[in-house]
């Protein structure tokens, strides 16, 4: 008997996650964030995100991530959720984005152990607006990688974190916006 692709996608990840992994992602601090929509749920609720509009809002954190419901990418998103108010405080909203299992991300946004209804994800078919953002896997590339981008109220990249781990991106994040939000004084 065969396994199934998803288990076969599955373990590549899991195994990935504990490689070593080189930062790839083409978008550096400095570069325009590629403008997007792409439908979404909040807490099992479906709309339609449009980045422009919540920057309008403030800076926002966008993370893309392999699929719902697998290992790494349920501790990530439990990681944000568990972080959400810490972003909330300094202005700043949280998205997360996948092309993997997206027929599922109702369920995953309000998962008590993943989202649970703190921010929303958004579905990406095809890897296209993570192509757009040079987060794809290299083993599978219709799928987001684990890249994760703070993303200033100008549409600029403010900081771009890529690692396979999933553990370190809301730490990197969180550091990225205190250094926006509280950048050091210059040195006398």
């Amino acid at each position: 008997m065969r396994p199934s692709s998803t288990l076969v996608a599955s373990c590549l990840l899991a195994l990935a996650g504990s490689l070593p992994h080189v930062a790839h992602a083409a978008l550096k601090p400095g570069a325009t964030a590629p403008a997007f929509t792409a439908p979404a749920f909040l807490a099992g609720t479906p709309f339609t995100f449009d980045l422009q509009a919540a920057l309008a809002k403030g800076p926002v954190v966008l993370y893309f991530f392999p699929a719902a419901f697998t290992p790494g990418c349920n501790a990530e998103a439990a990681a944000f959720s568990q972080a959400t108010d810490k972003f909330k405080a300094q202005g700043v909203s949280v998205i997360g984005v996948t092309a993997g299992n997206t027929d599922r991300l109702a369920e995953f946004s309000k998962d008590t152990g993943k989202c649970a209804g703190k921010f929303p994800v958004a579905a990406d078919p095809g890897a296209r607006i993570a192509r757009s953002y040079d987060a794809t896997l290299a083993l599978k590339p219709d799928w987001a990688s684990r890249t994760s981008y703070l993303i200033g109220k100008d549409g600029r990249i403010a900081a771009e974190f890529d690692a396979m781990n999933p553990n370190q991106h809301v730490r990197h994040m969180l550091d990225a916006v205190q250094a926006m939000t509280h950048p050091a004084a210059p040195a006398k």
